[in-house]
């Protein structure tokens, strides 16, 4: 999968190394930056999904750690690859405190790049699969929901949900597959006022439809229930 990077190099001909080095390998390099300032104003405009940054930045005061400490208090957590001729337990030390997917010293070899990079893109895709599978809950027959953020999902791929479907979907969700009666679906969905059976019924069948008539069960006159298939 492409991956967006930036580069924070001083040095010119080693950035443009990595730069012509990480296009072969089928990214995209956003920007490249040179000193805090830019650094930090990349971070924010680009959003990269990893950072290569070297630590030693020339005669700036901030280095490369300072950088990574900024956007780490920031919330930001882009992944962090370092490339840097020292290797003192000093500032490994520092570096290690912002939690950086590697650590590669200079002179490098676009080998040892290439399968850092791999390395790195590898550990970055297995902890968002890991944080995919911690938020979404299997409903059974490949499908996904997102209670936190109300997204229903078929695989990986999402499913439109209009803003009444959501709330239904959310209702019998929570419910542990236990029945929602129709008096609680009513009053929740249209807190207006009371609705036609027909009108509950095309809401009903409209999110059967999109979970392809498997996981929600209809009890006749009394309510709904989402039955979850593991």
């Amino acid at each position: 999968m492409k991956r967006r990077i930036l580069i924070v190099e001083d040095q010119t001909v080693i950035s443009l190394g990595l730069k012509r080095e990480i296009i072969k390998l089928g990214h995209e390099v956003v920007a490249t930056a040179t000193n805090y300032d830019d650094a930090i104003y990349s971070i924010e405009q680009k959003k990269p999904d990893i950072i290569i940054m070297d630590i030693h930045l020339g005669n700036d005061c901030k280095d490369g750690i300072d950088i990574a400490d900024t956007i780490r208090l920031e919330g930001n957590q882009t992944p962090i690859l370092y490339i840097t001729a020292y290797s003192d337990e000093i500032t490994l030390s520092r570096a290690a405190q912002t939690n950086p997917v590697g650590y590669m010293t200079k002179p490098y070899k676009n080998d040892d790049l290439k399968s850092t990079l791999i390395l790195t893109i590898y550990k970055i895709e297995q902890a968002n699969k890991e944080m995919i599978e911690k938020i979404r809950k299997p409903l059974g027959y490949d499908y996904y929901y997102d209670p936190e953020n109300e997204n229903l999902f078929y695989k990986d791929i999402p499913i439109q949900l209009s803003v009444k479907e959501s709330t239904l979907l959310k209702m019998l969700f929570e419910a542990k597959e236990m029945i929602v009666p129709f008096s609680k679906l009513e009053y929740i969905i249209w807190p207006d006022g009371p609705v036609s059976n027909s009108t509950l019924r095309t809401l009903n069948y409209r999110l059967r439809a999109k979970l392809d008539n498997k996981l929600i069960e209809t009890i006749p006159s009394f309510g709904i229930k989402l039955t979850i298939h593991k």
